[in-house]
């Protein structure tokens, strides 16, 4: 599988390792932990999350122009993996919930978000290009694609087990008081200390106090109280758990630091050797806008994909059995399929790549990412399907009874992360090799921060996922996504002749 690859490929991707564990962290639980911390609605932890994540990739691109400027590329991915332990530990320091200043502690944990953001912005994009930079030699470029498919699945294999390390964590810390973990719970704590549950809701309330706690309670407003501050330390603990993730990636990216190939002696060379090989001005626009038009369609598959972290885990979280097999399981750990998949599918995909390319039918880069586009929206369709048939209660009438009388199978949402990671699989680590490819050799850090800030575009979109979900029926939001990726897929056919010509 890596004989015909560079041999820093997998350093490389190990000392991913921690930036992908913290990711799949906030993506599991960053959205929980906002509203069981400070009572948020969907919409206001929606907006938080998106922001965020638009912080992460938006900052790629000011990484990407820092280490191009300063052309220390290596030493950008160093401080930036180090700012993302540093923000790790910030909101790993429990404080006491419910906060009494609510204002206070949400500007600590936006800061905490912002130095996490702005170190992965530091460290995401230059890596990429630093991996790109191992194809350019002749000897591996035709195993670019299939290069940054194996990159994509090993950054992966500490994604899957963090959402598991964040409910162990989380889980673990509740029993330690005596409690048990249930989902509705947070919000209906919160909706008792404000004194907003209508009757119906006070009933679920207290019939979920007495299965969550061991002991008899007597005070339930004490309960509210202390379930909080409870639930919400588990998850500054496990907000810690990534910060071993970021130490693992900091030594072995150190260890390999000196046998990685360095982008900026790649300027170099092409500077000294300009009167040969310096592309014309009109070679460079061309790939530019070329560039720039691959960055504007993936804005849309960007805006449903990451809605894996919000609208689909609220849906985890309020629509779904959270049993599985009879056994008991946490909303968060759905969030797990998608790293897990990716890991175990991309040799599945990687030989259907490998099959066409002998047969000479493998499709182009720009023609993959158009089929990638298609097949997201087959997932949105299965989620627009089941809940139409499920046929699901609107979020207001879930808030009013204090859980969803009607709940679909775990296998619903299973499916859906199936398809989806099979669509980012045609998508993102192929999109990050056509950049590096395309990209003309001085732009490189700077338009691989432009793949991520096109990314960052579509997190900020994130937001309207988690406005749709709280106010139209549920397959109706589903549907907005699938309307989403449709146009994007049929606008990469309208210009895949052009994208493959620049690309040759």
């Amino acid at each position: 599988m890596f004989d015909k690859h560079p041999k820093g490929l997998i350093a490389a991707a190990l000392a991913n390792l921690g930036e992908r564990f913290g990711f799949y962290t906030m993506m599991a639980i960053l959205v929980l932990f906002l509203q069981a911390k400070f009572g948020m609605n969907g919409k206001e932890a929606g907006f938080i999350y998106s922001t965020f994540y638009f912080s992460i990739y938006i900052l790629a691109l000011v990484g990407g122009i820092i280490a191009d400027k300063t052309r220390n590329y290596k030493g950008t991915i160093f401080t930036g993996i180090v700012l993302m332990a540093v923000g790790y530990l910030l909101l790993a320091i429990p404080s006491k919930t419910p906060v009494d200043n609510q204002t206070f502690y949400l500007v600590i944990t936006c800061a905490s978000l912002f130095v996490i953001a702005f170190g992965n912005g530091l460290f995401k994009g230059n890596l990429q290009a630093l991996v790109g930079q191992m194809y350019d030699n002749p000897q591996y470029a035709s195993m670019r694609d299939s290069g940054f498919s194996l990159f994509y699945m090993f950054i992966n294999i500490g994604a899957i087990f963090a959402p598991f390390a964040a409910v162990g964590v989380r889980n673990w810390w509740l029993s330690t008081f005596g409690y048990n973990y249930d989902a509705d719970l947070p919000a209906l704590c919160h909706g008792h200390l404000a004194g907003t549950l209508s009757p119906e809701a006070t009933e679920t309330y207290h019939t979920l106090v007495e299965k969550a706690s061991n002991a008899p309670v007597q005070d339930y407003t004490a309960f509210a109280s202390d379930y909080l501050n409870v639930f919400t330390t588990g998850f500054h603990y496990a907000f810690g758990v990534a910060i071993i993730a970021m130490v693992i990636s900091l030594t072995i990216y150190l260890l390999n630091k000196r046998n990685f190939p360095d982008p900026s002696k790649k300027a170099v060379a092409s500077s000294a050797s300009s009167a040969t090989v310096e592309m014309s001005i009109q070679e460079v626009k061309q790939r530019m806008y070329a560039l720039f038009a691959v960055f504007g369609v993936v804005i849309f598959f960007w805006f449903s994909f990451h809605q894996n972290g919000l609208t689909l885990t609220y849906f985890a979280k309020e629509y779904t059995d959270l049993n599985l097999f009879g056994m008991p399981i946490s909303a968060e750990l759905f969030q797990s399929l998608n790293p897990f998949f990716v890991v175990f599918l991309t040799p599945v995909i990687m030989a259907i790549f490998a099959s066409q390319r002998r047969r000479g039918k493998e499709p182009s880069t720009p023609k993959k990412i158009a089929i990638g586009m298609g097949i997201a929206a087959l997932a949105f369709i299965v989620m627009a399907v089941g809940s139409y048939f499920a046929n699901l209660p609107l979020h207001k009438d879930i808030i009013a009874v204090g859980t969803s009388p009607v709940k679909v199978t775990p296998f619903l949402l299973m499916l859906t992360y199936l398809i989806l990671t099979v669509a980012e699989l045609y998508i993102s680590p192929l999109g990050i090799s056509f950049v590096s490819k395309v990209a003309p050799p001085k732009y490189q850090g700077i338009m691989q921060g432009g793949w991520l800030g096109a990314t960052a575009l579509g997190n900020q979109l994130l937001v309207i996922g988690a406005i749709l979900y709280e106010s139209i029926p549920i397959w109706m939001t589903w549907t907005v996504f699938v309307v989403a990726c449709t146009i994007s897929m049929f606008t990469m056919i309208f210009m895949l002749k052009w994208l493959e010509r620049v690309a040759k």
